[in-house]
């Protein structure tokens, strides 16, 4: 589904650049500013300092008078809104409804040609207000859902870019998220020879240190066995645990007998 974040009255030129950060790492780019206090916001130092490497979406973000012309082409409006009002939209967490939008996972493969239906003619827009005045109850009224970020009932004022954040992680969730991709190596897995020569080779070494009793080994060789098992070394780590064997064998021979 087409998606646009809107900013209404923003003052600060810094949370606008942290705006397009916080939207751009979830893989947004489509920002809208109504009105902000600044005209020139989107050029401020200030701005393209905390954009930082999101100079791009503050390039392609749009300034424009009033909220109508912000939801130009937009479908499904959802106001975020900390404060409940007494009239106006249903309020629900960002998880809660963005399930109800896009159907439960029971329904998840019947629904997937409907959210492409979605993607191709429908745009939802969320609308963030003034950092000093929240966003007016005209506003809300227009929307079709309040969304309220559930934090510490002692303390739930979030800044503007950590609730951008954090309704854009849980929209680019409910529409399938990103893979997470590990960056350390790990190694190769030893396999069982491997793990059975190192097992010799510590038992050996524990004989010679007089911790193991060949005479009386009890269950410590397979106690031992079950433990590397469980932490699946690699080859390198064999390699290691050999060494650490090697060096207790070592300083084993040079103690008096």
């Amino acid at each position: 589904m087409r998606t646009r974040f809107i900013l209404i009255q923003t003052s600060h030129p810094g949370n606008v650049g942290a705006v397009a950060r916080a939207i751009k790492t979830m893989g947004f780019d489509d920002l809208v500013l109504v009105a902000p206090r600044w005209p020139n916001v989107l050029r401020r130092e200030i701005a393209i300092q905390r954009a930082s490497g999101a100079t791009d979406v503050l390039e392609k973000a749009r300034i424009v008078a009033t909220l109508d012309e912000a939801l130009d082409g937009m479908h499904h409006l959802c106001a975020t809104a900390m404060t409940p009002r007494d009239f106006g939209p249903p309020t629900r967490s960002p998880r809660e409804h963005f399930d109800l939008l896009l159907e439960t996972e029971q329904e998840a493969q019947a629904s997937k040609a409907r959210i492409a239906d979605m993607n191709e003619n429908s745009g939802i827009a969320f609308l963030f207000g003034s950092e000093r005045f929240g966003m007016a109850n005209s506003d809300v009224y227009r929307c079709h859902v309040a969304l309220s970020i559930p934090t510490a009932p002692q303390f739930g004022s979030l800044n503007l870019a950590a609730a951008v954040q954090l309704v854009a992680y849980e929209w680019r969730q409910a529409l399938g998220g990103f893979a997470v991709h590990d960056a350390a190596s790990h190694g190769t897995p030893a396999d069982a020879r491997q793990m059975a020569g190192m097992l010799a080779h510590w038992q050996q070494a524990l004989v010679e240190i007089g911790f193991l009793d060949p005479a009386a080994p009890k269950k410590l060789m397979p106690r031992l066995n079950q433990l590397f098992n469980r932490a699946s070394p690699s080859e390198e780590d064999i390699h290691v645990l050999r060494g650490i064997a090697k060096t207790m064998m070592a300083l084993a021979a040079r103690q008096p007998r």
